[in-house]
């Protein structure tokens, strides 16, 4: 783990053991890590697992403080990633009416990545309930049954975007374009630019200037 994820693991922690404003603190740490980084899907998940991992560490081990930590702290995660989602939806729409060429192989994988984002966040958090202590490990299973029986957040929204998307990929309004490493990379980047524009959005401190 390099220091960024370190330094989001870390933060996630004292503002859980703190138990004050937690979904808002959580959600700022969150979109700051993934403002800073590449926005795809390995680097996602990094971010993730730093933010469930000292969300793990950081839980009291009396289950009521605990549970309400868990609540919050996936909760902002979970809002984090929809608007991860919006932020690729918004990137390949941009990319489809500026770029001279757009592959069907960047597509797909924008795609792929948006269909995995869900189950990303729920394996995730199923890898950290299994190695935290016997609270978070009950508390990590009962989310996981409510949240495989009735959806989440980011897989709401993911299912939204991808409707929109394979609309614009069947009325032909994306371009076609070659190099594929190349502009999947380029589409990462342009969606961290949405999501810096979203978190920007979110911050109560902006808003009130």
């Amino acid at each position: 783990m390099n220091d960024t994820m370190q330094q989001v693991e870390r933060e996630v922690r004292e503002t859980v053991e703190s138990g004050v404003d937690i979904y808002e603190r959580v959600r700022a740490i969150t979109l700051k890590a993934l403002t800073e980084r590449t926005l795809d899907i390995d680097n996602i998940k990094n971010v993730m697992e730093a933010v469930l991992k000292g969300m793990s560490d950081g839980m009291s081990p009396h289950y009521d403080p605990a549970k309400r930590a868990f609540k919050q702290t996936t909760e902002a995660l979970d809002d984090t990633l929809s608007k991860t989602a919006e932020a690729s939806k918004l990137a390949i729409e941009e990319a489809a009416g500026n770029l001279d060429e757009f592959s069907s192989l960047d597509f797909r994988q924008a795609v792929d990545d948006l269909k995995n984002l869900e189950a990303t966040f729920l394996d995730t958090l199923e890898t950290v309930g299994r190695h935290g202590n016997e609270t978070a490990a009950k508390i990590a299973r009962d989310f996981l049954e409510h949240a495989r029986r009735n959806g989440t957040a980011v897989g709401r929204q993911s299912r939204v975007v991808l409707e929109n998307l394979d609309n614009l990929r069947v009325s032909g309004q994306h371009a076609v374009m070659a190099g594929a490493s190349a502009t999947t990379s380029a589409l990462a980047k342009i969606a961290g630019g949405f999501l810096a524009g979203i978190a920007e959005r979110l911050d109560p401190e902006k808003t009130r200037k």
